[in-house]
């Protein structure tokens, strides 16, 4: 029984028991754990699959171990707390290990050895029986330098070393990674090392399994390399890559590889500015924990049938991408995603994780072209309980178990009074959601006629108009109460002159001058001369306008930029329409070209249109005529104050 063997193992031997499949140990002074602990509880002969086998000194004066040679029964060996000085009798051991034992696994931890010792540990059991070959936490103490390694005749498949720690601090860089480079096995594990760079292999490599997880390796790593061309499955996490467009060029001669990590770098994509040529057989990308934007989107292998790009800053799936026909499974947690991507892209979509985004409502769109999904992750994000939240609970519910994580991971954030409600709890009325729409619709039918009569308004300046018809009808109401009979006082202006200040000189010196000096006996109403002093000017303008039979208007562009030549003129188109008469005359001092006439006046243009106004000639010849034509258009008698009449000169 095997209970009755346990006091046996406390003895100073170390025994060989050949029915054990797998053998421990620990070399050293101190013992590192019992036996007791491997053995069964029961009283079963059971196999042990691991056993440490221990020596205990007994004679403190023995200053070295002797190496026992262990059967070739075993197929496992685990070997630790191994010092350089004991590295020889580990090479005598392994020896043993011939082409044709028992031996396939071999693990060495906690081992100090130089770098010729090392060497020679690998190249022996290159030629063993050896095909998995662990090293675990290694100190590597001296110089490394050049070494001619046999790789033929070897058993080996697969050489994992992990927790490399090089005490040598200058050597040279291809030494010690050819060694690995060209090994003439199917995969090989470097990991934990601090590993800064890798030779590509010399010749075609056998690596289908490449790890080298947890390095300081950068995008000059296999840059042009040919040789791996049945490299299936690359690890390349938590290391110093940078550019996603490089790790691209790094896979492009890859032509078997169909999974590549590069999750935990630094990984950035600028866009259309960098190129991208991916390995044609790529089917598993991992890019999760990088820091890319929505722009990865345009650097992806096409062939892609699972991708993960968990914990990046993508903010949003860009629309018109190229569509990844075999993608089946898009992993897309952890980002800054406000909207969820359609899935109409993605035709063989199976799996899709958005969780833990910034997710109010998903749209009607991505429900619509998702339904298909198998599975849908979406949980964990700050849900809006609204109307719009209705298609995405009716997805789960015509599913059946499609949204994973359902219902503990779906909880309303928003509006405050449903938050940390599942959404399976919640429910809004058919009614309450058509109100809602109805309220919206309403608004914003409100806001376009707002927003359509403020236009309106401001582009036939009627806030101006209205301001003008209340100071008119005022005036008129205040002049009616204070004096009634002045509504029929005689006109005592032949014609009241409106123009700008800039054609005053024009006014004083030709025009005034030639109508009331001159033939005819016209009397002109002028603001700087008849303004009753005391009055608004807006009162002053309208009392004028009442009391002239004609109202001159000299236009110019002076005339129509100013701001009083516009009072003037629409008070004066309120008389004729008011008092249905023909009293306007128009006097075109200089030609207006009509881009510069504001937008406020309309009815100018309207009369130039319409009417004919007299245009003052440039030949001095013709000014006879166009006084005497401006006289007969304002001629008629007024009565004067004695009795005589304006227009009967004496």
């Amino acid at each position: 029984k095997m209970r009755s063997l346990k006091n046996f193992f406390l003895y100073e031997c170390l025994f060989t028991l050949s029915f054990w499949s797998s053998i421990s140990l620990s070399v050293g002074n101190e013992l590192s754990t019992s036996v007791s602990h491997y053995l069964p509880e029961d009283d079963s002969d059971n196999k042990m699959k691991s056993l440490p086998l221990l020596y205990k000194n007994s004679y403190k004066s023995r200053a070295s171990f002797d190496w026992v040679v262990i059967q070739n029964t075993t197929e496992s060996l685990s070997l630790s707390e191994i010092r350089n000085k004991d590295v020889n009798k580990l090479i005598a051991l392994l020896s043993n290990f011939k082409k044709g034992s028992r031996l396939r696994y071999l693990t060495l931890s906690n081992i100090s050895v130089d770098w010729i010792r090392f060497v020679k540990i690998l190249q022996i059991a290159w030629h063993s029986s050896i095909e998995y070959f662990n090293i675990n936490n290694m100190t590597q103490l001296s110089n490394i330098y050049h070494y001619n390694f046999n790789y033929s005749g070897s058993s080996m498949k697969a050489l994992t070393v992990k927790k490399v720690l090089i005490t040598c601090l200058y050597f040279s860089q291809d030494d010690l990674y050819k060694i690995f480079s060209d090994m003439n096995v199917e995969a090989l594990t470097i990991a934990e090392s601090e590993m800064l760079h890798m030779l590509c292999p010399s010749h075609d490599s056998p690596f289908k399994y490449l790890n080298f997880f947890k390095n300081d390796l950068t995008d000059l790593l296999f840059q042009g390399c040919e040789t791996l061309i049945h490299l299936k499955e690359f690890i390349l996490r938590r290391n110093k890559f940078k550019s996603l467009s490089k790790a691209s060029l790094m896979t492009s001669h890859m032509k078997s590889l169909r999974s590549l990590d590069m999750s935990s770098n630094m990984l950035h994509h600028d866009g259309a500015e960098e190129c991208c040529q991916w390995a044609g057989s790529l089917a598993e990308l991992d890019l999760s924990s990088n820091q890319l934007t929505e722009s990865v989107f345009e650097c992806l292998p096409v062939n892609i049938e699972r991708l993960d790009l968990q914990n990046n800053q993508i903010v949003r799936v860009p629309r018109g991408i190229v569509e990844l026909q075999s993608l089946r499974e898009l992993n897309l947690a952890s980002n800054r995603l406000s909207d969820v991507p359609g899935c109409s892209g993605f035709p063989a979509l199976a799996v899709l994780n958005i969780e833990a985004n910034s997710i109010l409502t998903p749209s009607t769109g991505f429900v619509e072209s998702c339904e298909r999904v198998g599975e849908l992750r979406a949980g964990h994000n700050p849900f809006k309980c609204s109307c719009e939240l209705r298609a995405f609970i009716r997805l789960q519910r015509r599913s059946g178990g499609q949204l994973w994580g359902w219902p503990a991971a779906y909880v309303c954030q928003y509006p405050d009074e449903l938050r940390g409600t599942e959404l399976k709890d919640f429910h809004v009325s058919e009614l309450a959601c058509n109100t809602a729409l109805l309220l919206v619709t309403a608004l914003l039918v409100t806001l376009v006629l707002v927003a359509v009569v403020a236009f309106l308004c401001i582009y036939l300046d009627a806030p101006w108009y209205v301001r003008m018809t209340w100071q008119w009808t005022q005036t008129k109401r205040r002049a009616w109460h204070g004096c009634p009979n002045e509504q029929e006082t005689a006109l005592q202006f032949h014609a009241f002159i409106s123009y700008s200040a800039r054609d005053s000189s024009w006014v004083t010196s030709e025009l005034v001058p030639n109508l009331e000096k001159g033939e005819g006996c016209v009397r002109l109403c002028q603001h700087e001369r008849d303004f009753i002093p005391g009055k608004s000017i807006v009162e002053n303008i309208i009392d004028c306008i009442e009391k002239s039979y004609k109202l001159i208007f000299v236009l110019s562009p002076n005339f129509v930029q100013s701001e009083w030549c516009h009072y003037e003129l629409y008070f004066a188109h309120h008389k004729v329409f008011s008092d249905n008469s023909d009293s306007l005359i128009l006097i075109l001092l200089e030609p207006i070209p009509p881009y510069i006439i504001p937008a406020r006046y309309h009815k100018l243009k309207a009369l130039m249109a319409k009417r004919t106004y007299l245009e003052w000639p440039k030949e001095r010849s013709k000014h006879a005529l166009f006084w005497a034509n401006l006289r007969a258009a304002i001629s008629i008698n007024l009565p004067m104050a004695d009795g005589n009449t304006y227009g009967e000169c004496n």
